[in-house]
């Protein structure tokens, strides 16, 4: 997938974001589009669209919800073990996983790189123990 480069309609999700309104953008295989015409058929990866977004917007955090509810330390083994809090240089390993893992690290750890305010991975069904810390992975500085 491409580096998404720029969110075109941040301001405008931005501006819907503070009347109060529940904005679906950024989704899964966006959609890549120009300013100028010229492009390339492709999918942008949806973990670093919404990372880029959510720097654009200048949110607060970011959470990317998946099916796992943390990630985790040797995976598939019986020694896995959820990792709970963690820094981006701290998770670096994990950019490199197969699977769907890998580029949520790698986007969530350059949200909390560039922005300096945490992120979140962790699943839909646990969504309020993630953002208390009971569950998931906290990523921050």
């Amino acid at each position: 997938s491409p580096q998404p480069r720029k969110i075109l309609d941040s301001e405008a999700i931005e501006l819907l974001l503070k009347e109060g309104h529940v904005v679906i953008c950024s989704g899964g295989g966006g959609v890549p589009v120009t300013e100028d015409g010229a492009g390339s058929e492709a999918v942008i990866d949806k973990d670093l669209a919404a990372a880029l977004l959510a720097e654009q917007i200048n949110a607060d955090g970011l959470v990317i919800l998946t099916d796992a509810d943390a990630v985790y330390e040797n995976w598939g083994t019986p020694q896995q073990r959820a990792i709970r809090r963690a820094t981006p240089d701290e998770l670096a390993p994990f950019a490199k996983a197969d699977g769907s893992m890998g580029p949520k690290v790698t986007a969530v750890s350059g949200y909390v790189r560039s922005r300096g305010k945490p992120a979140w991975i962790g699943a839909l069904s646990r969504i309020e123990e993630t953002l208390a810390g009971e569950a998931g992975t906290c990523i921050s500085l």
